[in-house]
């Protein structure tokens, strides 16, 4: 997902253009390639737990394809056990429901704290784990975790209920109280943000969590989990698991005493999640699922930047973004000139170790979307679109992919319907602006969308036109703690971040008080 952060809100540019080596320069810490690995079992009740049924299941780094340790594999059984835990957290007079409003943000503030105390720790073992360039998880997804957990921090005491004038001796007010348990599911490409995004509302508004952690990526959650005790987090408020969607994933779906659950992932398992919630207790849900965005490329437009960004769009994080710019559409009269330039960068990307500096493309997270995204390559060959580079693997070893650009894509492939999630650039040719916006809106998705060019109604036509939950104009992957984020659609349904971020965590409560006499 995301831009961001290095300076101001949005990623330096000369970092987005010059394979890194701004980056190098800057004041990063060099990086262990081979962090210690301290935790790697279940976190529940603030203490660590082998599964209860002894099983392991092994982490890979998508590098080299080789294990980097055992953890152990939750399931229902372990689920069952964090929702006693968070349960007897969330009693009427316990430590965590009893705590000042502002006190939990005290918590929040000091969980961020120790994130940066250990921030060249968490990136480290987040490449490793992941396979995104170092110089991204330090310089990007730090910085982004620790603005998330501070913005939520600040919203602790004042996100709050309102009196209300009602007719007659009456006094009435709202209350916004936590939902109570919360089951939370989060993805292997952006693991230690997806993980700030959830917590941090949850927590602010005085909820209790269960939460999945991928199992492609455990290690930097379970880390975090051993920060969340440090900084002072009572028992219970926060139990973490990882393991299997099948298993521990459907378990926290279909449980009768979990109130909430939110999910980050694709969007076959989005409908599994809304199923499970509602043959069980009916429980709310949110969810931030696939995307098939639109990055609609005027003829007015930059043309340097367009290119940049549309680059920028697709490539980011390995092309491992839920609102990847993954159709590219360039208005008939500069589309020859937009591919040629798109061409040259995805040919200059530089793929390799993501713990070198000069890095800009990792391997993919595993072997299985290794094969899923080759596949998709062969498809659109076979449908008749025009690779013009890439297409094969990067590497003897790990999941590497070379970046990949098709020419004369057509919206009924494949490749221009499906989520790809990889290195995979398809750009498609229109001639006026009715005819794009209707061709966009065409997708099962309304993630996100973004529109370059030089004319203020122009972009103000089409950003209006769009039904996506985010809409860029001349930028892309701009995000941060403050603005809402969702979908439209098979996206998904509800918004993380913001304040619009907290609705989904709250009971409203109208209470209603008998008064001798009302007085304005």
């Amino acid at each position: 997902m995301l831009r961001a952060a290095v300076r101001g809100s949005r990623l330096c540019p000369a970092l987005l253009r010059a394979p890194f080596s701004a980056a190098a320069a800057s004041p990063i810490p060099a990086p262990n390639p081979r962090p210690d690995i301290a935790y790697n079992k279940i976190f529940i009740n603030n203490e660590w737990h082998d599964a209860v049924s002894k099983k392991t299941f092994p982490t890979i780094n998508p590098a080299t394809g080789e294990v980097i340790c055992q953890v152990a594999e939750g399931d229902k059984a372990d689920v069952d056990k964090a929702v006693k835990a968070a349960k007897a957290a969330f009693q009427l007079g316990s430590p965590w429901r009893r705590m000042d409003a502002s006190h939990r943000g005290k918590l929040l503030n000091r969980l961020a704290d120790l994130i940066e105390r250990d921030r060249a720790y968490l990136a480290a073992l987040e490449t490793l784990d992941n396979g995104k360039p170092y110089a991204i998880s330090y310089l990007v997804d730090l910085d982004m975790v620790v603005k998330c957990l501070r913005y939520f921090a600040g919203w602790s005491d004042k996100f709050h209920g309102k009196t209300i004038p009602l007719d007659g001796d009456f006094f009435c007010y709202t209350r916004h109280e936590p939902v109570g348990v919360c089951g939370q599911i989060i993805p292997w490409n952006f693991p230690l943000l997806m993980q700030a995004w959830k917590l941090g509302p949850a927590l602010a508004t005085g909820n209790v969590v269960v939460m999945k952690v991928a199992e492609q990526t455990p290690l930097s959650a379970l880390y975090v989990a051993s920060l969340i005790k440090e900084a002072g987090f009572p028992p219970g408020v926060v139990n973490i698991i990882p393991g299997y969607g099948p298993t521990a994933g459907a378990a926290i779906s279909s449980h009768m005493d979990i109130d909430k659950v939110a999910f980050t992932g694709s969007t076959e398992v989005g409908h599994l999640i809304q199923k499970a919630a509602a043959e069980s207790n009916l429980k709310r849900v949110t969810l931030e699922l696939g995307g098939k965005s639109p990055n609609i490329i005027m003829s007015d437009a930059d043309m340097d930047w367009a290119v940049d960004q549309a680059h920028f769009a697709l490539f980011f994080n390995q092309g491992q973004c839920c609102c990847a710019g993954s159709r590219t559409y360039v208005q008939e009269d500069i589309y020859n000139e937009f591919v040629e330039r798109s061409v040259e960068k995805a040919k200059a990307r530089v793929v390799g170790n993501p713990f070198d500096f000069k890095t800009e493309q990792g391997p993919q997270v595993d072997e299985e979307q290794f094969k899923k995204i080759l596949g998709y390559i062969s498809t659109g060959q076979r449908e008749g679109a025009k690779l013009l580079c890439g297409g094969s693997r990067a590497a003897d070893r790990g999941y590497f992919i070379q970046p990949t650009v098709f020419g004369d894509v057509q919206d009924s492939m494949t490749i221009a319907r499906e989520e790809i999630f990889g290195p995979v650039m398809q750009i498609l040719k229109f001639r006026t602006i009715e005819e794009v916006i209707e061709r966009a809106n065409n997708s099962k998705y309304g993630l996100a969308a973004a529109v370059f060019t030089r004319d203020l109604d122009k972009a103000n036509f089409v950003s209006q036109s769009l039904r996506a939950g985010t809409v860029w104009i001349n930028c892309y992957d701009v995000f941060g703690a403050q603005a809402p984020f969702g979908g439209y659609k098979a996206s998904g349904n509800g918004r993380e971040l913001g304040e619009y971020g907290l609705e989904a965590y709250v009971e409203v409560k109208n209470v209603t008080i008998k008064i001798p006499q009302k007085n304005s």
